[in-house]
């Protein structure tokens, strides 16, 4: 990278931190040579079905006893449903994403079906979308792919480790740009604030790496700059897991409590990285 390393770390609060977050956001204020000018946290909170204020506070407190710290203050995705739809605006305007009213069953159906194409156009008759709308549904909004690729031109990303990666247009599919509930998605939110706080590095776990193609997309049709990548291995339990909040994972405090020091946190993620098992990274 020719740019100066800008990165951040952007944890979702609807639970407590756990080793994967703590590698995760260690990993990446390393990279930005602990410099908290070059370090973001950000606060992935727009998804209010599952995200929770008194989660907050306990992240921050996690992350200032790891011994990181970064510009102040913390960005929030709640403050920023504005920006998110405003780029949902353009998109509409410029025809690259349609409302789709289908249930998921009906997507599923759709898809898993015989000889089955990755469009969910036009799959509602003009009536049953009518119905829908009357009945209050709210529509997602969707790529449309078979606009976007008879026009767009090859694109790729890079990885630090792993080099030059082609997008594939077909694999992406109608995906879902903005959810009903909500207005907006994750890989809508993420490159726009990634874009708007100038990161240069976006560092994140292995499992995410199949999501940038669909975000070097976005990039593209938003005319936003295009950051480099780097996917670091997960942290995985006894099993070979990832460790996930629904699944209970072992808090950071937990570890506090029982007498372990930062130094510790890093020593013992260590021992439960995950060795590469995916196509990018074999």
């Amino acid at each position: 990278m020719d740019l100066p390393i800008i990165t951040r770390f952007a944890p979702s609060p609807t639970g407590d931190l756990h080793l994967g977050h703590a590698y995760s956001a260690l990993y990446a204020f390393q990279l930005a040579s602990h410099n908290p000018a070059q370090f973001h946290l950000r606060i992935d909170d727009l998804d209010f079905t599952r995200c929770r204020p008194e989660f907050v506070q306990r992240q921050i407190d996690d992350l200032a006893w790891l011994g990181i710290s970064w510009q102040a203050p913390p960005h929030y995705q709640s403050k920023r449903l504005a920006r998110y739809q405003s780029a949902l605006g353009y998109l509409k305007d410029e025809g690259f994403i349609y409302p789709c009213l289908l249930q998921r069953k009906e997507v599923a159906e759709i898809l898993s079906a015989p000889q089955a194409t990755s469009s969910l156009k036009g799959r509602l008759s003009d009536a049953e979308m009518a119905k829908r709308q009357d009945d209050g549904r709210e529509p997602a909004y969707r790529l449309d792919m078979t606009k976007i690729a008879a026009n767009c031109p090859e694109l790729f990303w890079h990885d630090r480790k792993t080099g030059k990666h082609i997008v594939s247009l077909s694999a992406i599919g109608d995906a879902v740009i903005a959810r009903s509930d909500i207005g907006a998605s994750y890989h809508l939110c993420v490159v726009l604030d990634d874009h708007d706080s100038a990161i240069t590095l976006v560092t994140r776990g292995r499992d995410l790496a199949a999501e940038t193609g669909i975000h070097r997309l976005l990039q593209h049709l938003l005319q936003l700059d295009q950051p480099c990548y780097e996917h670091h291995p997960l942290i995985v339990d006894e099993t070979g897991k990832r460790l996930a909040k629904r699944d209970d994972a072992k808090s950071l405090s937990a570890y506090r409590e029982h007498g372990h020091s930062p130094d510790d946190i890093w020593q013992i993620c260590q021992l439960f990285l995950e060795k590469p098992k995916n196509k990018f990274f074999c």
